[in-house]
């Protein structure tokens, strides 16, 4: 009751100060006029920033993605014509396969041999890649092409040699394993 009776007392207090008139006809009309009139004007959204970013990140992600790719002219015999392409194709296909089989069948006899055959095939790919650059510098020189073939070649025969020589292990170990036969 004390509280009510306090805001009593201050509304007697200021009754002569409150503003008790109607607004005058058309105010809020005009308050509203004015208060549009000071907010900013918004321009229409420019999309020629945001597009020219986007086409620029666009541009840089096309010349990275295509500079990445690997291009004709070091692909080796597959730039020369299709046939070179399908002649290439086979030798990798089947040096690879072979470098599986030779690692799948090397032991400890064999160790050394397979490693040294490994070293010498990793030299004969190094030279395969100088003759891609030469392939593309001599225009596409039929002599260049002969040494590649020639690289794919040298390439199958160590393979081949690798393996005639574990056959050749091989055998002697189980020659060397065997009994003698003694004669009566």
């Amino acid at each position: 009751m004390k509280n009510q009776d306090s805001i009593e007392k201050l509304f007697e207090k200021f009754q002569d100060s409150f503003d008790t008139e109607n607004t005058p006809v058309g105010h809020q009309q005009r308050f509203l006029e004015k208060l549009k009139a000071q907010q900013p004007v918004k321009k229409p959204i420019s999309w020629w920033k945001p597009l020219s970013i986007a086409a620029s990140v666009l541009l840089l992600l096309g010349v990275g993605f295509f500079g990445l790719m690997p291009t004709k002219e070091t692909d080796g015999l597959a730039s020369v014509s299709s046939e070179m392409e399908k002649t290439q194709s086979f030798f990798v296909t089947t040096i690879n396969q072979e470098i599986e089989t030779l690692k799948s069948f090397q032991d400890e006899d064999t160790q050394h041999l397979v490693q040294d055959a490994l070293k010498r095939l990793e030299l004969l790919q190094q030279d395969y890649e100088n003759l891609k650059v030469d392939l593309v510098e001599s225009g596409n020189d039929k002599r260049v092409v002969a040494a590649m073939i020639a690289n794919f070649q040298n390439r199958i025969d160590i393979l081949e040699q690798v393996f005639t020589t574990m056959e050749e292990i091989k055998t002697l170990k189980t020659n060397t394993h065997e009994t003698p036969i003694q004669n009566f």
